[in-house]
């Protein structure tokens, strides 16, 4: 959400970054909420006036009393139930202008990093670098769901049966290597100096509301029916909320935190459920990394957080490129967004596991995050990474380490997870 502040000074500033989102339906709302503000401020200050001229009513009348003038303080008082009538009637005009500003605040888009490209979807995304040399053996890599099988890794008919389209089962050494990924990438942050956490996989739907934008809550999130309760499609999203409506110090900053969780999505949209492979499912695990810092320090920690990322693959010989989001695949409430992509031999492209984003102070306003600063109280930064997603780095980390004869190469990272086994085979 951004501050109102910029709608009443510079609305073209704003009716200029919804038209780089290619969000043009939006331009009248900009129009609507300088409307109401307007208005809102307006109404305000008359009850103020009103409210000024009661308490001097008040007094008066408390005078009349007292010099037994009880005929013209009951007249007085009959001013005062007037005004008292009005203001009310102000007060209830006020809530409900302000409730509907409100509403139009969290679905403006955030003021977008000037260095963003500008295009309408992610096919105008822009490659920035490749890290680790991407390669194609001369022998075939089968499709990897054909490869969990034949370790007996994957069983998806099973998890149609008891639960449905995208779901599964991962069995044995592919489970295992799942386990190892994400441990690894835990104790890689910890390394970073971010501290571990476990956080809610539910979430109320007041920090739901306040941590993502309404599109992206009706495409991913499930709810729980009958309950006030939603099933979390990141972690990123209950580490941020636990600082909801929280005043912080200043040297408390900035916040480091890397945390486990599973992950829930509805995938709406989304370009298909795969019925075989596991690359686009409702359920997976994930690490995730997030950072509330000062404002000046925000872009630092996006340039560092993201190239974590890609350390972490490069460390699990899975070679990746980086892309820059272009401004209309940019979440509402993103400044800026890099995605990390891993290299798959296979189908000789790319394809994203990873996204980094810096929020600006529009998620730390919609949740009511402040600092205590030395000239008064402001909105810190927020900034979120993926570590790894399970299933699409399995899916990376199994095709790039995929051998002629069947077996999978255990990256030496992941070896003291695996009992320092060095491969796993093909089950006959």
């Amino acid at each position: 959400m951004i501050d109102i502040k910029l709608i009443r000074e510079n609305k073209d500033l704003v009716k200029e970054n919804i038209k780089k989102k290619f969000q043009d339906k939006k331009l009248p709302l900009v129009d609507e909420v300088f409307d109401l503000d307007q208005k809102t401020r307006s109404i305000k200050q008359e009850g103020d006036s009103l409210r000024n001229e009661r308490k001097l009513k008040s007094e008066e009348i408390g005078s009349l009393m007292r010099d037994k003038q009880i005929e013209k303080a009951n007249d007085i008082k009959e001013e005062v139930t007037k005004l008292n009538d009005r203001i009310k009637e102000l007060e209830d005009e006020e809530e409900k202008i302000n409730k509907r500003i409100k509403e139009i605040m969290m679905t403006i888009p955030n003021i977008i990093d000037s260095s963003v490209p500008i295009g309408e979807d992610d096919t105008k995304n822009v490659e920035l670098e490749k890290y680790g040399e991407p390669k194609v053996p001369d022998y075939e890599i089968p499709y990897h769901a054909d490869i969990l099988e034949s370790i007996n890794g994957l069983d998806k008919v099973s998890s149609g049966r008891t639960t449905g389209a995208g779901f599964y089962y991962l069995m044995g050494d592919a489970a295992r290597l799942v386990t190892a990924m994400i441990n690894y990438g835990r104790d890689y942050m910890i390394d970073k100096g971010f501290t571990y956490c476990i956080p809610p996989f539910m979430l109320r739907e007041e920090a739901i509301d306040k941590v993502m934008s309404f599109e992206e809550r009706d495409a991913m999130v499930y709810k729980i029916e009958g309950e006030d309760l939603f099933l979390i499609g990141t972690s990123e999203h209950s580490m941020i909320a636990k600082y909801m409506g929280q005043i912080l110090k200043k040297e408390s900053l900035p916040v480091t935190m890397t945390s486990y969780s599973p992950c829930f999505r509805k995938e709406v949209g989304a370009h298909g459920i795969e019925e075989r492979g596991i690359y686009r499912v409702h359920q997976f695990e994930k690490q995730e990394m997030i950072v509330i810092c000062e404002p000046e320090e925000s872009m630092d920690w996006y340039d560092k957080m993201w190239k974590y990322t890609v350390e972490i693959f490069n460390n699990m010989n899975i070679p990746v490129r980086t892309l820059e989001c272009c401004s209309g695949d940019l979440a509402d409430l993103k400044v800026k967004a890099v995605d990390v992509e891993a290299w798959s031999p296979r189908q000789k492209s790319y394809y994203e596991v990873g996204s980094c984003s810096t929020l600006g102070d529009a998620q730390a306003r919609r949740l009511g995050i402040r600092v205590k600063g030395e000239n008064g109280n402001y909105h810190p930064h927020t900034l979120n990474n993926t570590v790894l997603a399970s299933t699409r780095a399995l899916i990376a980390l199994i095709e790039n380490n995929y051998n002629e004869d069947g077996s999978i190469t255990i990256p030496e990272v992941l070896r003291p997870y695996m009992g320092n086994k060095e491969k796993i085979v093909k089950v006959k």
